[in-house]
C-alpha cells in the first residue's frame, strides 16, 4: 500500500493557494492510502531531470510533482503548482543527496549548468575568490559535491552568495554562506551537528535518503495525519527539526537540561517535539508550562498540530505556572481569595504610614518578592542575615529591621483577610508538591524560561521527581520581559554540562536580527547560573531589507504614517494576518487601530485575536511573545514612551532595580523588532526614544 512522505516545498505551495484548489488537493490526497498509482493518474513526465518524477493531476489546471520509489512505497510530494509550472519545474531540477549529512536534496539543475560557465568567465576579471582559502577537501566534508563546487570557484562577491540561493541545495547553500560570511570549516561544520554521518552515505540510494530527511520530509501514516498536515500547512512547516535541534530533542540527560539561543533559533519548537518524543516513551504525565496563559495557548495549539498519537496526547498537560499553582492549592483548600494589585499597593502604603516608614510601596513590595520570597525567608534573624543580590539599596541593620516589621505585618493582614497573592498561593502550592512522594508529572517542558520568577521554579522542581529527563528549559535571557531574575542552582535546578545553545535564527533576516542585536549591545545580561550569557554568535543566512526608521511630530501623523506603510505591504501582496504592530503603550495601539480601520483596513486585538482572523494585529509589546509576522511594525518608540516612566524605579529609589527596569525595556523592544521575518518598521513621535538614539551614535 503507497505511503506519502510530503516534502516542506509542498507545504510552501499549499500555504499558498486559494481555498478551492487547496480543498481539491486534499480531496485528492486524501484516497492515496487506499489506491494505486495506477489510479491516481500517476505519469512520467516528458524531459524531466530525473526518471522518477511523476506528475499527479489535481484537476484540470494543477499537477502535483511526486517522487517515485524505485524500491519500497514511499511516495514523496514535493511541489503543487500550475500545470505548465509544474512541468517546468520537474524538467529544470533534480533531487540528489548530501554526502555529508545523508539528506534528500533539491536543487535547480539547470540554473547552476547555466550560471557556471557564466561566472567562470567572469570570475577571470574579477577580484579574489571568496573560497579561495578553503580546500577541496574542507568542502567536500561539508558535504559540498562536486557541481556545486565548480559553482563556489567562481564566486568573488557575497551577493553572488544570496543569489544563489534561489538555485543551490538549502544544505549547500547554508555551508556556504556559512563560510561567506567568516566562519571557519569547524564552526559550520558544529551548526551541522547531528546531521553529520559517520558512515559513508550511498548517494544512489534515494528511497534511504528520505527516510533519513526528517529536517525536511514528514512521514504520513495514514489519512487522518495527511488531513492535518493539510489544515494547518505552515505550521507544519515551522516544526521540521534541523540536526542540531533533533539532537536536544532526542538527547537522554541525567537530570535536568536547557537549549538557549536567540530569537527565533527554534527553541519553542524544540520543547514542542521533546514533549511528544518523552510522552511516547510512556514514562508517566509530561506537563509543558511557561508563565502566562496567552504562550501556553499558543503551546498548546502546537502540540494539537504535533502530536498525533491518542495515548501520547493524553499524557501531555499544558498548563501555566500560575493556573498549576491554584489546581494545587484548590485540591487541599478549595477556592482562593485574591487580592487585587491596587488593594495590594494600598496596603503597602497603608503599612508605611502606620510605621513611620521611608521607604516606597515599589520597594517594600519588591524586596518581598525578590529577597523574601525568593530566598524563603521566614524569620527577622534569617533576613537580617540574608544577601540581597540584585537590590541596588542597602540597608543597614536597623533598616532592615523595619522592613522586615513592614513585610511581617504585610502577610499578617493577608492571613487576618483571609486573602491570598498569586505569590502566596505559589508559596502553598510548593509546600504542599514538597511534602508529597507522589509527584504529578514525570517530566516538565518549561518554554520561555527566562520569565519565571523563583519561587514559580521552585514550584516546578516539586511537582517532578528527581530523575533522568526530569526537567527541559528553554529560554534566551536577552528576551527577559518581566523583572524575574534567578539563578537556577540555587533553586534546586543543576544544568551543568547539559545545557545547548542554538544559533542559526530561521524567522529573521541578517540585516533585521544584526541591527536588532544592536539594542542590546553591551548589556550585561546574566545567564540564570551566576555568570553572564551571550548571542554573539546567533545569525541568519537569510538576506532582505534593511529595517526602517521613522519619525514624525505627533502621534497622529505617526499612525497615519503607519497606515500607509500598512497598505504598502497590503498592496504587494502580504496577507493582513501576516502583519503585525507592537506599541509599548496601550493607548497608542487603539490610536493605530482606529487609524487602520479608517483606512480601510481590518484590524484585531491581539488580546482577542484567534488563527483564523484576517486582519492586521496590534497590541502591545508583551503580547507579541512567541508570535511573528512577515511585515512589523513597532511604533511609540519615543523618548517620552520608552522606557516607560511608570515601570522604571527611580534611581533615588534603588540604583539597582533602575538599571534592571531599563534592561528589562531595552529586551522588551528587543523581543517586539525580532517579530519580523521580512520587514521591520520602526516608528516614533516627538524625540526618539534613547535606545534608539544610543544604537545610531554607536
Amino acid at each position: 500500500m503507497p505511503t506519502l512522505a510530503i516534502d516542506r516545498g509542498f507545504l510552501g505551495d499549499l500555504a499558498k493557494l486559494e481555498k478551492p484548489i487547496v480543498k481539491r488537493v486534499t480531496e485528492v490526497f486524501d484516497e492515496f492510502d487506499a489506491a494505486t498509482h495506477a489510479g491516481l493518474h500517476l505519469e512520467k513526465i516528458a524531459n524531466a531531470r530525473n526518471p522518477r518524477f511523476r506528475s499527479i493531476r489535481i484537476d484540470q489546471a494543477w499537477r502535483g510533482i511526486v517522487l517515485a520509489p524505485v524500491t519500497g512505497d514511499v511516495y514523496t510530494l514535493l511541489k503543487v503548482l500550475h500545470h505548465d509550472d509544474a512541468y517546468a519545474w520537474a524538467q529544470r531540477r533534480n533531487v540528489s543527496v548530501n554526502t555529508a549529512t545523508g539528506s534528500i536534496e533539491i536543487r535547480d539543475e539547470a540554473e547552476l549548468n547555466r550560471q557556471i560557465p557564466e561566472m567562470e568567465k567572469s570570475a577571470k576579471t574579477a577580484g579574489t575568490p571568496l573560497f579561495d582559502g578553503i580546500s577541496d577537501g574542507e568542502l567536500t566534508k561539508l558535504g559540498i559535491d562536486e557541481q556545486v563546487r565548480s559553482f563556489a570557484r567562481t564566486v568573488t562577491d557575497l551577493a553572488q552568495v544570496d543569489a544563489a540561493k534561489s538555485f543551490l541545495p538549502e544544505t549547500h547553500w547554508d555551508v556556504l554562506c556559512g563560510l561567506a560570511a567568516g566562519f571557519t570549516p569547524e564552526e559550520v561544520w558544529a551548526d551541522l551537528g547531528a546531521a553529520i554521518l559517520q558512515e559513508p552515505v550511498d548517494t544512489d540510494d534515494l528511497d534511504a535518503a528520505i527516510l533519513r530527511s526528517q529536517d525536511r520530509v514528514v512521514l504520513v501514516s495514514g489519512p487522518d495525519e495527511l488531513m492535518d498536515v493539510f489544515a494547518y500547512p505552515f505550521a507544519t512547516w515551522r516544526v521540521y527539526l534541523h540536526p542540531t535541534q533533533r539532537a536536544v530533542v532526542d538527547a537522554v540527560y541525567k537530570g535536568p537540561a536547557r537549549v538557549t539561543g536567540g530569537p527565533g533559533t527554534g527553541k519553542t519548537v524544540v520543547a514542542l517535539h521533546r514533549a511528544r518524543a518523552l510522552a511516547k516513551r510512556g514514562g508517566g504525565k509530561v506537563l509543558v508550562t511557561t508563565f502566562t496563559s496567552t504562550l501556553s495557548d499558543t503551546l498548546r495549539s502546537g502540540l494539537d498540530m504535533l502530536v498525533d498519537d491518542e495515548k501520547a496526547d493524553s499524557r501531555i498537560d499544558v498548563s501555566h505556572v500560575d493556573k498549576l499553582a491554584h489546581r494545587v492549592f484548590r485540591h487541599e483548600h478549595g477556592a482562593p481569595h485574591m487580592l487585587g494589585s491596587q488593594d495590594e499597593k494600598a496596603l503597602w502604603a497603608g503599612l508605611i504610614d502606620e510605621l513611620g516608614l521611608n521607604f516606597t510601596p515599589v520597594f517594600l513590595s519588591e524586596e518581598w518578592r525578590q529577597v523574601v520570597l525568593a530566598r524563603r525567608i521566614s524569620t527577622a534573624d534569617a533576613y537580617l542575615a540574608a544577601k540581597r543580590t540584585g537590590r541596588g539599596r542597602a540597608l543597614g541593620s536597623a533598616q532592615r529591621a523595619q522592613v522586615w516589621q513592614a513585610i511581617w505585618e504585610f502577610e499578617q493582614t493577608l492571613t487576618q483577610q483571609g486573602v491570598c497573592t498569586h505569590e502566596t498561593i505559589r508559596r502553598e502550592a510548593t509546600r504542599l508538591l514538597e511534602e508529597t512522594s507522589d509527584k504529578p508529572f514525570r517530566h516538565i517542558i518549561i518554554d520561555e524560561a527566562q520569565d519565571l520568577s523563583p519561587d514559580q521554579w521552585r514550584l516546578l522542581r516539586a511537582a517532578v521527581a528527581e530523575a533522568p529527563d526530569d526537567i527541559f528549559i528553554a529560554g534566551d535571557a536577552h528576551q527577559r520581559i518581566y523583572d524575574n531574575r534567578v539563578s537556577l542552582r540555587e533553586v534546586g535546578i543543576k544544568i551543568a554540562g547539559r545545557s545547548s545553545r542554538l544559533n542559526i535564527n530561521y524567522r529573521t533576516t541578517a540585516e533585521i536580527l544584526g541591527w536588532s542585536l544592536g539594542l542590546l549591545r553591551g548589556e550585561p545580561i546574566d545567564d540564570m547560573e551566576g555568570g553572564l550569557d551571550s548571542i554573539a554568535g546567533c545569525k541568519s543566512f537569510v538576506h532582505g531589507q534593511a529595517p526602517k526608521l521613522e519619525g514624525r511630530g505627533s502621534a497622529e501623523a505617526e499612525a497615519k504614517l503607519i497606515a500607509a506603510s500598512v497598505k504598502e505591504w497590503i498592496d504587494e501582496g502580504i496577507a493582513l494576518s501576516e502583519i503585525g504592530i507592537a506599541a509599548r503603550a496601550r493607548w497608542l495601539s487603539k490610536k493605530i487601530e482606529q487609524t487602520l480601520r479608517s483606512a480601510g483596513v481590518s484590524t484585531v486585538d491581539l488580546a482577542r485575536a484567534s488563527e483564523d482572523d484576517d486582519a492586521v494585529q496590534v497590541g502591545t509589546m508583551h503580547r507579541m511573545k512567541g508570535l511573528e509576522f512577515r511585515c512589523m511594525c513597532v511604533a511609540g518608540v519615543s523618548a517620552k514612551l520608552l522606557p516607560a516612566a511608570n515601570a522604571v524605579t527611580a534611581i533615588e529609589d534603588d540604583k539597582q532595580t533602575h538599571q534592571q527596569d531599563l534592561e528589562r525595556e531595552r529586551c522588551l523592544l528587543f523581543v517586539a523588532c525580532t517579530r519580523a521575518r521580512e520587514e521591520l518598521l520602526v516608528t516614533w513621535h516627538g524625540e526618539p526614544s534613547p535606545f534608539l538614539t544610543a544604537l545610531t551614535s554607536n
